[in-house]
């Protein structure tokens, strides 16, 4: 228990694991509110007219498109178009008609608008007997969610992985690592006193965050709780591999990298290009891609397929931890001989 303590006090005095735990919670709750924000005013058209230059009625034709500056002099409604935080198309009259003017660094739908609408306006009357069909605005990242959402939590799970890997190198690096060779602790003792505080930390950070991105039945929720704690135990284990590779806070670091890469790399292209057949049992040999596709499948209510998921990952936290005690009891064997 006093090791248990040790480690926690180190988490506590570390700015940096604290920041790592929170971060998930933070880009959540950021996911969230972003979803909430209306971005169809980003394409809205915005015109700028020289006062007394257009009729009412033309101006009031403009504003069913989008809203209407009027500026006192050419030079300011020059000014307006060149702005670059802008995409103003100006619009004088032509005769009988109109004419649009643009900067040119506009997007390509302001172009376009701008390029389209004289020809609108000549025929208008035409246009007002048209049919019109208004279409629902579909969420802009809506779609994108059910990836995020889950590569977020992915995220979450390793931060065990990393505190653990950062952990053993700092002790490397201070001696403490020769003194935990001597002590009479046997791999398993080893493995619970440094994988716990990662662990804990890592599925706290992960049920929280999943708490503000899911609203879940009990039973639904059960099976995330189990991905989330079986995919937090995994990573952190994996920490304890980084750890005891790497030779120094450098080598660590580009590790951590790689193996962060890959717990989001597989999942994230996997669901994107839609692997499946024998590709897609040779992928869950990351880790984190049945806990990815376990949370997409409870998103979609499908229970067989986050069932499934969980299997998994019991073979991966069996697998991993047979290997890290056969491992560790060896180089022990070797340091007594």
């Amino acid at each position: 228990m006093k090791g248990l303590k040790y480690q926690l006090k180190s988490v506590l005095r570390d700015k940096f694991c604290l920041m790592t735990f929170l971060l998930p919670i933070l880009v959540a709750v950021a996911l969230n509110f972003m979803g909430s924000i209306d971005l169809s005013s980003l394409g809205e058209l915005h015109f700028g007219v020289l006062e007394n230059d257009l009729s009412p009625q033309t101006v009031a034709w403009l504003e069913q498109y989008g809203p209407v500056t009027a500026y006192r002099t050419q030079e300011e409604l020059v000014a307006a178009i060149n702005e670059p935080s802008t995409n103003v198309i100006g619009v004088k009259a032509d005769g009988n008609s109109i004419k649009t003017a643009i900067s040119g660094d506009e997007l390509d739908i302001f172009r376009q608008a701008a390029v389209t609408l004289p020809t609108l306006y000549e025929q208008r009357q035409n246009a007002e007997q048209a049919e019109v069909q208004v279409l629902e605005r579909p969420d802009i990242l809506k779609n994108f969610q059910g990836i995020f959402i889950p590569a977020v939590l992915i995220v979450a799970m390793f931060m065990g992985c990393t505190f653990n890997a950062m952990n053993i190198i700092s002790e490397k690096e201070d001696g403490v690592a020769f003194i935990n060779e001597i002590l009479p602790m046997t791999p398993s003792q080893y493995i619970f006193q440094k994988v716990v505080v990662g662990f804990l930390f890592g599925s706290l950070s992960s049920i929280v965050t999943a708490c503000i991105c899911f609203r879940l039945s009990w039973q639904n929720f059960g099976l995330l709780l189990a991905l989330i704690v079986l995919s937090s135990f995994v990573a952190a284990l994996i920490g304890l591999f980084i750890g005891k590779l790497s030779e120094g806070l450098m080598i660590g670091v580009v590790y951590i990298k790689i193996v962060m890469l890959a717990f989001l790399a597989v999942p994230i292209v996997c669901a994107l290009t839609g692997v499946n057949g024998p590709l897609a049992v040779i992928c869950n040999i990351v880790p984190s891609h049945p806990a990815f596709d376990g949370i997409m499948a409870l998103s979609a209510g499908s229970l067989g397929t986050a069932t499934k998921d969980v299997g998994i990952l019991v073979i991966h936290c069996i697998s991993w931890s047979a290997l890290y005690v056969l491992i560790s009891t060896r180089h022990k064997k070797q340091a007594t001989q």
